[in-house]
């Protein structure tokens, strides 16, 4: 597959005229917990040539491949990355501590993470994982059974809460380092290391009775971060001048000594 992944990103280049920066795994794999059949979720930054970013013609911001059985793959151009970075966007704060790298060119996923100090904001951050549990955890009640991977759709959100509670840092994205880096009730460590175990031996289809222990906890560290977040100071975002700086550079390095003609 990692050849695969490979081969469809050079293909993406050169159909598409842009040079890929960063691609990493963003899905279960990246979470550290794949069952035996999970696809491969693979994100990635993109710069068109120089031209295009002089242009008074807009142009799409975005590249989406068909998905197959195995394969989700798509990516942003680099100008909307760093506009939703401004804004300190989960998903794209996630990639840049993917522990599955595929491609990595120009620094930008290092220089992103320098910026972080500067532009990582904790109640935006708080409220998408807040959000992304809350949800899942709704569609867990109205059933019986409930396939396992749908408990780590809860769970590693909810982690991700206590984390930025603790470090007002980014979580990391591998779950078993977000579980090592909190401290957690015995009792419940012990039910996720237990349904851990499961799950990496499961399909994606297995299913199981409701935990009622992990129930209880879910409910209370929703009810818990719902009351927190109303209470807590926002920031403005951060100055722009950095990331236009950083922009620039990219841009000027990527294709250096190139046509940068559309």
């Amino acid at each position: 597959m990692i050849n695969e992944i490979t081969s469809e990103l050079t293909r993406i280049e050169s159909e598409n005229g842009v040079k890929i920066l960063y691609a990493v795994e963003s899905g279960s794999r990246g979470w550290g917990f794949a069952s035996k059949d999970s696809d491969y979720d693979v994100r990635f930054i993109y710069i068109r040539p120089l031209a295009d970013y002089l242009s008074i013609e807009d142009h799409k911001d975005f590249i989406e491949v068909p998905i197959n059985s195995l394969l989700d793959i798509n990516g942003w151009d680099i100008r909307k990355a760093l506009r939703l970075y401004r804004k300190s966007n989960p998903p794209l704060m996630e990639w840049l501590s993917s522990p599955i790298v595929y491609r990595d060119e120009h620094s930008l996923a290092e220089k992103l993470r320098t910026l972080s100090v500067e532009y990582f904001l904790p109640v935006p951050s708080l409220h998408h994982y807040l959000n992304l549990a809350k949800k899942t955890f709704q569609e867990m009640l109205i059933t019986k059974q409930v396939r396992i991977k749908k408990y780590f759709y809860v769970l590693r959100p909810l982690m991700a809460c206590r984390w930025i509670d603790t470090y007002q840092t980014m979580a990391p994205m591998d779950f078993h380092k977000l579980m090592a880096g909190l401290r957690i009730e015995e009792d419940i460590r012990a039910g996720i290391d237990s349904l851990m175990e499961r799950k990496l031996i499961s399909i994606e289809s297995d299913i199981e009775p409701i935990n009622q222990q992990l129930y209880q906890y879910f409910s209370e560290t929703i009810a818990y971060y719902e009351d927190k977040i109303r209470l807590l100071p926002r920031k403005d975002h951060p100055e722009k001048a950095a990331l236009d700086a950083l922009f620039c550079k990219i841009v000027k390095e990527a294709w250096a000594g190139e046509s940068t003609s559309s």
